[in-house]
């Protein structure tokens, strides 16, 4: 690890830490050249797949997208904000428990979908409706009587 402070390349670990949620190692530091000290942090680093769109493009996954499509959904709904970060860690589970470098963009809809109709049902056909791009009032129909 580089000093920040001289830029020298040898450092030594004085002490190590993990976090309580043990997702996180904090490493005090000594430069051995400047004698200077600094905090390191390590966290594991998750790949999520690449988004294909509808179009063919590739598109890197962007959870704070996902996020502002369902919450747009839950709008004026009673759900809690625990509730929807839990729905959300689902999604992102799955995606990473698939392995796949790239997804679908309608494979991520569909997990949305499944989520939101778990939660609740009136964001699920906001959603659906918008997602599903209904040409007709029966397809729509449809949707609510399969609820």
């Amino acid at each position: 690890m580089r000093c920040p402070y001289c830029g020298h390349d040898e450092t030594q670990v004085v002490e190590t830490r993990e976090s309580e949620e043990g997702d996180v190692v904090r490493r005090r530091r000594r430069c051995t050249h400047c004698d200077r000290r600094f905090t390191t942090y390590e966290r594991g680093e998750l790949a999520l797949p690449a988004v294909v769109k509808k179009d063919g493009s590739r598109v890197e996954f962007d959870p704070a997208k996902l996020r502002a499509s369902m919450m747009l959904a839950l709008r004026k709904r009673p759900v809690s904000t625990e509730q929807l970060d839990a729905a959300l860690e689902r999604i992102q589970d799955k995606l990473l428990a698939g392995g796949a470098r790239e997804v679908a963009s309608s494979r991520i809809g569909e997990l949305v979908m499944r989520e939101l109709k778990r939660i609740d049902k009136v964001a699920y056909v906001r959603f659906a409706s918008v997602y599903r791009e209904f040409e007709d009032v029966d397809a729509f129909r449809q949707l609510i009587r399969d609820i």
